[in-house]
């Protein structure tokens, strides 16, 4: 069955949550200060309805692989959003489909007039920060804007011109 794209919907919110939540755990990753304790992560859905916001989600055959999005996160600087909660199931992790969902999140904020796209990771994550290097991401000093996740201690920043 093909892998689908599309926009994130309100059924989505619970099965999101268990994927952003237990790949944390299955790498380790601190629960406080990350996706994992951010109360926004049981309802993506209408976080996602912000303006200068959109949240993909992968599925095959009416299963959700993962997803990706782009925020405008507050105090980031004027013209740039922040890659959000990519996050795919265990299994479906180093298929590609990961940098598919960042591809369409790069795209969709060059379509809105972004100019740099922000991330914040763990080393924990080292697949996913290779994945992000390669993409053209350079790594940061200091973390950019409000995202709440204090634990997070690599900051990445990529230029959309």
């Amino acid at each position: 069955m093909p892998i689908t794209f599309r926009t994130i919907q309100l059924k989505d919110n619970e099965q999101l949550a268990k994927i952003i939540r237990s790949s944390l755990e299955e790498f380790n990753v601190p629960k406080i200060g990350t996706a994992h304790s951010d109360p926004t992560t049981d309802n993506l859905y209408a976080l996602f309805q912000t303006a200068g916001s959109i949240y993909f989600v992968a599925e095959e055959e009416d299963k959700l692989l993962g997803g990706s999005g782009i925020y405008p996160t507050e105090g980031l600087p004027e013209g740039c959003a922040e890659l959000v909660k990519l996050y795919l199931s265990g299994n479906t992790r180093g298929k590609g489909i990961g940098k598919q969902l960042m591809e369409k999140c790069v795209e969709s904020a060059k379509a809105m007039g972004y100019s740099q796209l922000y991330l914040e990771t763990l080393p924990q994550l080292a697949q996913a920060v290779t994945m992000y290097e390669k993409a053209g991401f350079k790594a940061l000093d200091a973390a950019l804007g409000n995202s709440g996740h204090h634990a997070c201690n690599i900051w990445m920043l990529k230029s959309l011109d």
